[in-house]
């Protein structure tokens, strides 16, 4: 590896406080270094950002104050995500992010300041694209991240849209977490090379249980269930918005500290919920399958299929958020007695499972505060940290992760400070700016 490279290697590894890339981010690396179009397959949450992150930062030109790179995603969230995980290198490159939901007024500011990476949502990146407000003209790289979901989610069109503007000579980064077939016509090639780590997939050690219950115990079931979890993240999924609605509110009247996702929640309640158990504010979510692939959401150790999805390819991407990269994780079916099992899954060699029949709900430990300012008001982390110990008199021990936003920071505090600290610093300033400090419902 030529020194540059080595040099560059080194300030990703830590800048993310890592070792060593592992087996599928060195392979990838190393086919897309001799190759111009490559794929890679891989299962969610094995580390895919950062494996298309390293050659497109190597591709970069530093003297060229130009648009160089495109990274196209299917999701609001995986936007901000990667935008985070591309500021956390440091590599003096700048970014921008385009998605529905997000002000298209500071998009096209943004953009007007060509920043060398630009990060968005099909839909929104055609928007700026017809109207002229992302220039095109000097993209020299293409990564579609998450591409079969893309496709999944009918953004062919809008793909067209932005494929059409593009000058043609570009590289291409593809990845995807299933194998994928004819790839569509917008694309300006049709053989890219392959790196294949979907076996991956089938080697992680993941167990899969099954909870056999009534109709009318199903939710009791889950709650006995998940009782057994203590303080272990879990992502309690469902097939449809309703059902999520539904058990949130049953798990509320019995005290049960947790949160919800899916596609009919504004843009703000989703992030704000998501934030919540990144932060360990609450350790349950109950979800759709919007939570299944492209979400920054660590290491989960539990998974409960409180309704199965029809689909196997579906019920492994839900799996795919534990057991990750050959950790061990724990897969749950909770099956009422007139249900059957979908297609692909037989009773034949799951484990039944017993659970108590007292269930107790553990009481949240943190709290999210809200604080009024964030990265466009020049506001760090470590200024939150600061904020919150010196001038809300709190212990560093009482503080949980903080997220900055462009307008907004979050942070987890202990919920026993909370209140406290909430009526001692809201009207405050912080770095100059007078601050409102609220606790994030």
């Amino acid at each position: 590896m030529e020194q540059g490279s080595q040099d560059l290697e080194q300030q990703f590894l830590s800048s993310l406080g890592i070792t060593a890339f592992n087996e599928m981010q060195r392979a990838f690396i190393k086919t897309a270094a001799h190759h111009p179009h490559t794929m890679l397959l891989a299962p969610t949450g094995s580390g895919k950002t950062l494996a298309y992150l390293f050659p497109l930062v190597q591709g970069l030109d530093p003297t060229s104050r130009s648009i160089q790179a495109l990274i196209i995603v299917p999701s609001r969230e995986l936007a901000i995500q990667t935008e985070q995980v591309f500021k956390s290198l440091k590599t003096g490159f700048r970014v921008s992010t385009c998605y529905g939901g997000h002000s298209m007024k500071l998009e096209k500011s943004s953009l007007g300041e060509f920043p060398e990476v630009v990060v968005g949502t099909p839909g929104r990146l055609s928007d700026h694209v017809n109207v002229g407000s992302l220039d095109t003209s000097a993209i020299q790289m293409v990564v579609l991240d998450e591409f079969d979901k893309s496709l999944q989610l009918g953004f062919h069109t809008q793909m067209g849209d932005i494929f059409r503007k593009l000058p043609g000579n570009q590289r291409h980064f593809l990845t995807s977490a299933t194998s994928m077939g004819r790839l569509p016509e917008f694309l300006p090639f049709e053989h890219p090379e392959i790196v294949d780590f979907l076996f991956q997939e089938k080697d992680s050690n993941l167990a899969l249980r099954l909870l056999a219950t009534t109709s009318k115990e199903k939710v009791q079931g889950l709650m006995r269930l998940v009782s057994q979890f203590q303080e272990e993240a879990c992502i309690v999924f469902c097939n449809h918005r309703d059902a999520v609605d539904r058990i949130s509110v049953l798990l509320s009247g019995y005290g049960y500290a947790h949160t919800v996702l899916h596609g009919g929640m504004e843009q703000l309640d989703r992030e704000k919920n998501l934030l919540k158990f990144r932060s360990g504010v609450v350790n349950l979510l109950i979800a759709t399958d919007l939570a299944s692939r492209g979400l920054d959401i660590p290491e989960i150790r539990h998974i409960v299929h409180y309704q199965l999805p029809p689909k196997e390819e579906a019920f492994i991407h839900r799996n795919g958020r534990t057991a990750r990269m050959h950790a061990s994780g724990q897969s749950y079916l909770v099956v009422a007695n007139d249900e059957a099992l979908p297609d692909y899954l037989s009773a034949e060699g799951l484990e039944e499972l017993s659970v108590d029949e007292a269930a107790t709900a553990e009481p949240a430990v943190f709290s999210l505060i809200y604080l009024s300012a964030g990265k466009k008001n020049h506001i760090s982390k470590g200024d939150i940290a600061g904020f919150l110990i010196k001038s809300g008199h709190v212990q560093s021990e009482d503080l949980g992760l903080i997220t900055i936003m462009d307008f907004a920071s979050y942070a987890a505090v202990k919920r026993t400070v909370a209140p406290a600290l909430v009526r001692k610093l809201h009207g405050q300033k912080l770095k100059k700016v007078k601050v409102k400090v609220a606790e994030a419902n």
